[in-house]
């Protein structure tokens, strides 16, 4: 009988690619993979690895015994989810990993609801980009992802992974207080247009939204000025009611909060979508079930708070 925590060692290696790595992500020592591995490669009895300069590389037979100790987690995951739906409690401790505007608006309210309704569910959050947090709740580091789909951009696809969309906001482009004060301006390609000559601030290459608002620009007519690069949206936010950027933003960051940054509507209205994810196999576990249903309920509410927010701060066109 092949020992499961020495499959899912072999398993982390094709997914991580060093042996660092994988002790890193599992709490133990570069030596006791290394050992576990070789004690794996005796019990079946073929070549395992094989040195390539200073990493190492799986065989042909590891592949075939890494395809199946993922079929075996996946059934022991699922074994484990039908098991804790037959108890109708939620508990236990789920992972989350969620970007920088949803943990800002959805997740203090989701943890309120969680906190009073489910009190022996630990719920722990990680900041991640979501393509990344994609991955890395594919690869088993998280239990639940919230992630984005902006407008023209698929997020990446992972097999395991189920996709239930929470809500959606819109995207808009926000500039200083002062920037049209009577400028008679009016259409939305007029206003983007005339956006040609001032500095931006975007998230840096790579991201979904930077990838999304040059995009926007350039279907405008000018490629857009980026002075200004960060993935943190509150600085972003500062750097536009401060006068010294403009940028296309989600109506996500308002949630609770004025702006003196005017915020005008895109030709299109264009939104982005807001989605979970989680592994099928643990889809039915009352603890994910109450973490999505908490998620749900926060998000129904953040619309009408959106535009409370938006209201009292700058104008909108």
């Amino acid at each position: 009988m092949l020992d499961v925590r020495r499959l899912r060692l072999l398993r982390e290696l094709a997914i991580r690619g060093t042996l660092a790595e994988v002790a890193a992500a599992l709490n133990q020592s570069p030596s006791s993979v290394s050992q576990q591995l070789a004690q794996l490669e005796k019990e079946v009895g073929v070549a395992l690895l094989r040195k390539s300069g200073r990493r190492v590389q799986l065989t042909p037979q590891a592949e075939i015994l890494v395809e199946h100790t993922t079929a075996v987690l996946e059934r022991l995951e699922l074994a484990e989810s039908d098991l804790a739906a037959s108890l109708e409690s939620a508990t236990g401790v789920v992972r989350i990993a969620v970007f920088q505007s949803a943990a800002l608006a959805l997740m203090p309210g989701a943890l309120t609801l969680l906190a009073h309704e489910h009190p022996q569910l630990r719920v722990e959050m990680t900041q991640r980009e979501p393509e990344t947090a994609l991955y890395e709740t594919w690869a088993r580091d998280f239990d639940l992802v919230i992630a984005e789909q902006y407008p023209g951009h698929a997020a990446p696809r992972h097999p395991e992974l189920d996709k239930v969309e929470l809500t959606t906001d819109g995207l808009r482009l926000a500039v200083p207080p002062a920037e049209f004060g009577g400028s008679g301006a009016s259409g939305a390609d007029v206003a983007l247009a005339g956006m040609a000559g001032a500095a931006w601030v975007m998230e840096p290459r790579g991201a979904a939204s930077r990838h999304w608002a040059e995009q926007t620009c350039r279907r405008a007519g000018f490629e857009p000025d980026v002075r200004f690069e960060t993935a943190d949206l509150q600085a972003q936010i500062r750097l536009i009611e401060s006068g010294n950027a403009v940028g296309l933003m989600p109506d996500l960051v308002w949630t609770g909060r004025g702006t003196t940054a005017q915020l005008i509507t895109l030709d299109g209205a264009p939104q982005r979508t807001i989605f979970t994810s989680v592994r099928r196999a643990s889809a039915r576990r009352p603890a994910i079930l109450a973490c999505r249903d908490a998620l749900a309920r926060t998000a129904s509410k953040q619309p009408a708070e959106q535009m409370a927010a938006r209201n009292s701060g700058g104008a909108q066109r």
